[in-house]
């Protein structure tokens, strides 16, 4: 057991040494092509621009606010600033799962607004071209699929994955979120 919580450890703070990297060299990412930092809940897998992620960090249970929305899992004091953590499995409607070792928040940077995102992992940095990224289809789910960008495709021989590609920071800055004003 501890070969594993070691393990994983060790490829979180691989993806936030390269998610860092990926940001300090990254161009702004177009409407469809560019780098993203890839994350799980549950079995789909998602992207979001590189350039919102400020760090990557260990799980750590919040300050819970009183009267928050489900979605808002607490607070931290992350170096001084008081951080809301966004439990992305309840706000997109995701079925909810116990948090394990390889629970992670990303800090994001949106809007100027410092906020965290509890993801149940996170994977890699890819970067991908407009001709990786398929036009996401129109659904009646329970997510709101108007913060999904598109889909991209990667090929590692014959494997094929699908990733969704996700408007972080239109999720974030939401009316519903009450978190980032839109002045």
């Amino acid at each position: 057991m501890e070969m594993i919580t070691e393990a994983s450890h060790v490829a979180r703070h691989e993806a936030a040494r390269a998610a860092t990297a990926a940001g300090a060299q990254a161009t702004a990412a177009g409407p469809h092509g560019g780098e993203f930092l890839t994350f799980r809940l549950g079995e789909e897998e998602y992207g979001i621009d590189i350039l919102r992620v400020q760090e990557i960090r260990s799980y750590e249970p919040p300050t819970r606010i009183a009267n928050a929305p489900s979605f808002i899992k607490g607070v931290v004091n992350l170096r001084g600033v008081i951080v809301p953590i966004i439990d992305l499995r309840v706000k997109l409607g995701c079925e909810t799962i116990e948090y394990n070792t390889f629970t992670v928040v990303v800090v994001l940077n949106v809007r100027g607004r410092v906020v965290g995102a509890v993801v149940d992992s996170v994977s890699d940095v890819l970067a991908l071209t407009s001709a990786d990224v398929k036009t996401a289809p129109e659904l009646n789910s329970a997510v709101d699929a108007s913060f999904i960008t598109g889909i991209g495709t990667i090929k590692n021989g014959d494997v094929e994955r699908m990733l969704i590609l996700m408007d972080i920071e239109a999720l974030m800055s939401s009316e519903d979120m009450g978190l980032i004003s839109t002045h």
